[in-house]
């Protein structure tokens, strides 16, 4: 068996070339491939396309690459807490296609399976699917590319939209745990975009906070398989992971330190 375990993160995205196209996995900041963004930082690729649900928070994840403007284009379907994204967008400094969640999630899962589209009840009716959603803007406010008008086709007594399957040169994934063949086992929240975008990957590239040894993942217990797998870098012990909002109740009055 291959064994496709790269312990220098750089080195596992060194081939990510100027103009490349990128899956991320993650939501807010959960599961978000922290290490790997940042290899892709240090070699100073430019002019990525990316597609993930979201762009990172100002300064984390995905974000570290939009402030050094190497991000050209970005397919996502929320980006609310990213005022720099917003920034650059308004600017016409970004290109951006929105798209509704469920239809990312199964665009990139059809990559993965050889569908080349399928149809769709999500959008129909509105500018995704009629055409009109600003990709990007002119610094003057007005929009210099919009989106462009879909097939729609009835099947019984309703519409739907035909959308187009992701396939990205790359996919950069954060795993619970995986195997040196590169089987994977996503840990609870962080099972959200990354298997999908896994699939989606032409070259797959995973961090993963355990690496076991060949055989010792239970079948079972397998969410994606090392065929979607190209190369598996080892995380160290203790990785930060960040809270995207820290909520908590206000103390009763006279509670002490060790009360709950």
């Amino acid at each position: 068996m291959i064994d496709k375990v790269v312990p220098d993160p750089v080195d596992a995205v060194a081939d990510i070339a100027d103009g490349a196209s990128l899956a991320v996995g993650g939501f807010g900041v959960c599961g978000v491939p922290e290490t790997l963004i940042e290899a892709v930082v240090k070699t100073g690729a430019a002019r990525l396309s990316v597609v993930s649900n979201n762009c990172g928070l100002d300064g984390v994840g995905l974000g570290l690459l939009l402030n050094e403007r190497r991000i050209a284009r970005a397919t996502s379907s929320y980006v609310g807490e990213n005022a720099e994204f917003a920034r650059q967008y308004l600017a016409g400094e970004l290109e951006v296609e929105l798209v509704p969640q469920g239809t990312l999630a199964e665009r990139m899962r059809a990559g993965g399976c050889g569908i080349p589209a399928f149809y769709t009840l999500g959008g129909v009716g509105t500018l995704v699917s009629d055409g009109g959603l600003p990709w990007r803007y002119d610094p003057d406010g007005s929009v210099a590319l919009a989106s462009p008008s879909k097939e729609v086709r009835r099947f019984g007594e309703r519409d739907y939209v035909l959308e187009e399957a992701i396939v990205c040169d790359f996919a950069l994934v954060h795993a619970w745990r995986a195997d040196r063949v590169g089987n994977l086992v996503f840990k609870e929240s962080a099972r959200n975009f990354n298997p999908l975008c896994a699939m989606a990957g032409k070259v797959t590239i995973v961090e993963a906070e355990e690496v076991l040894a060949t055989g010792e993942l239970p079948p079972d217990e397998v969410h994606l398989p090392g065929i979607f797998v190209q190369r598996v870098v080892p995380l160290p012990a203790g990785i930060d992971k960040r809270i995207e909002k820290r909520t908590v109740r206000p103390r009763p009055a006279g509670a002490t330190g060790g009360e709950a």
